[in-house]
């Protein structure tokens, strides 16, 4: 094998916070199940009950967050996605939901939601239809905004199919005002920047201004790949991204998928980390009626949990790449830092990485000393560590070790000043 190249990446420190909108909401980025990638449009209610988008299944989710722990997690919206609409608006120009998969309305599953202390979630488009080809928000922004608080909805999924690229802002802005003016707290969940960036770089100032959390890149599938293209592209686009996220506003990579089909444990553990790291939306599209304990351990490790909704609200970003390593790390409150090392070999068994200068130029947070904590893949209180530590932390294969790292003694201010001056250079090459 050759020499080892660390590859550092630049960050550009944000000065002028982007104002953000002020609706007090997702001051923290927002946790909860949505169905979509696990259940996607299924409406045979005939053949699959079970399965299909029904009032039922969200009754029965909303019931699980409950008794097994989710909701004390921090799992709080239950949300809908598309193909719950009838395929006609009422007599009063209304969106309505299917009556034979929802034969209650939305507002009595609402009610049933609030009941267990949870929050309901619904879906709706921009544009004239919707991806699944049900009626379009287009023409009827108030209207669906009033209808939709007149329910008892606490946050919208907006789309932004069948509709005019270079008419998206004014879309998505309009219907924030409509959500505004409706008096209800609603959840502004954009898919803006989504639709914009196959024509130009979106305006986040503006997004920001409009959305509690946005989508940047292609929807998550169940497989490692997809996983591993979401990640790479928020990389590719950190220094746009990351600057703008923040309470209230959160840059979103779509659902986890843990606890599906298509990932290995580790792969689980790399995305459940990343999430964190990323400050992302924690949106759960599973089965929670029939997920493996592992699985579900990972989704309500509360250590985890506590770095994704650490009170400091900053996103983090990937640093540096090394000997088919990526390093990502993000800023704490009380000057912690949280870190992610990920394996990027998908074969073989576990390989170390070792926490020194020369692969982690950011572990100068422990000058002169700091404490370490393990938390994947298993927690670890690996104790008061200094600069000069020789400490390796193993890595399976396309999984993921996550640390958080508390500087000690000292003054942590100064500390934090070290952390981002390292974080803020320029990208070079060196080699170990």
């Amino acid at each position: 094998m050759g020499a080892a190249v660390l590859v550092l990446f630049s960050f550009c420190v944000f000065i002028s916070p982007v104002r953000s909108l002020d609706n007090g909401l997702a001051l923290k980025p927002t946790m909860g199940w949505l169905h979509w990638e696990r259940f996607m449009c299924n409406i045979d209610c005939d053949t699959d009950p079970n399965n299909c988008i029904s009032e039922n299944l969200y009754m029965q989710m909303a019931n699980i967050m409950v008794t097994e722990g989710w909701k004390e997690a921090g799992y709080e919206y239950v949300c809908i996605d598309d193909c719950w609409p009838s395929h006609q608006r009422d007599a009063q120009g209304r969106l309505q939901a299917d009556s034979k998969r929802f034969p209650s309305g939305i507002k009595k599953l609402a009610d049933y939601v609030h009941s267990k202390g949870l929050k309901l979630g619904i879906y709706a488009d921009l544009g004239t239809k919707t991806c699944g080809g049900f009626p379009g928000s287009l023409g009827y922004y108030d209207i669906d905004a009033q209808t939709f608080a007149d329910w008892g909805v606490d946050l919208l999924k907006f789309d932004g199919c069948y509709m005019k690229w270079n008419l998206l802002g004014e879309g998505y802005t309009n219907m924030s005002i409509a959500l505004n003016k409706t008096g209800r707290s609603i959840v502004y969940s954009c898919e803006w920047p989504l639709y914009e960036w196959p024509y130009h770089q979106p305006d986040y100032s503006a997004i920001r201004k409009a959305c509690n959390h946005w989508r940047n890149s292609m929807d998550v599938e169940d497989s490692w790949a997809s996983v591993k293209t979401i990640l790479e592209w928020t990389a590719d686009h950190q220094n746009v991204i990351v600057p703008v996220a923040g309470p209230g506003g959160w840059n979103d990579p779509d659902m986890l998928v843990i606890g599906n089909f298509g990932l290995s444990h580790a792969q689980q553990e790399s995305q459940m980390a990343l999430w964190a790291i990323m400050a992302s939306p924690l949106l759960m599209s599973n089965d929670l009626r029939d997920i493996c304990p592992r699985s579900k351990e990972l989704l309500q490790n509360r250590h985890i949990i506590a770095i994704s909704q650490d009170p400091l609200g900053k996103q983090g970003y990937r640093t540096a790449k090394v000997n088919n390593f990526e390093v990502w790390e993000r800023p704490l409150s009380g000057g912690r830092l949280a870190l992610a090392v990920m394996n990027k070999y998908e074969t073989g068994g576990p390989r170390g990485f070792p926490l020194t200068l020369a692969t982690l130029p950011s572990w100068k947070i422990c000058t002169p000393q700091c404490n370490v904590t393990q938390v994947l893949p298993s927690y670890k209180e690996l104790g008061i560590q200094t600069l000069l530590s020789k400490l390796v932390v193993a890595i399976n294969p396309s999984g993921t070790a996550l640390l958080s790292i508390a500087p000690l003694k000292g003054d942590l201010k100064n500390q934090w000043l070290l952390w981002k001056d390292v974080s803020s250079r320029n990208t070079h090459n060196s080699v170990l």
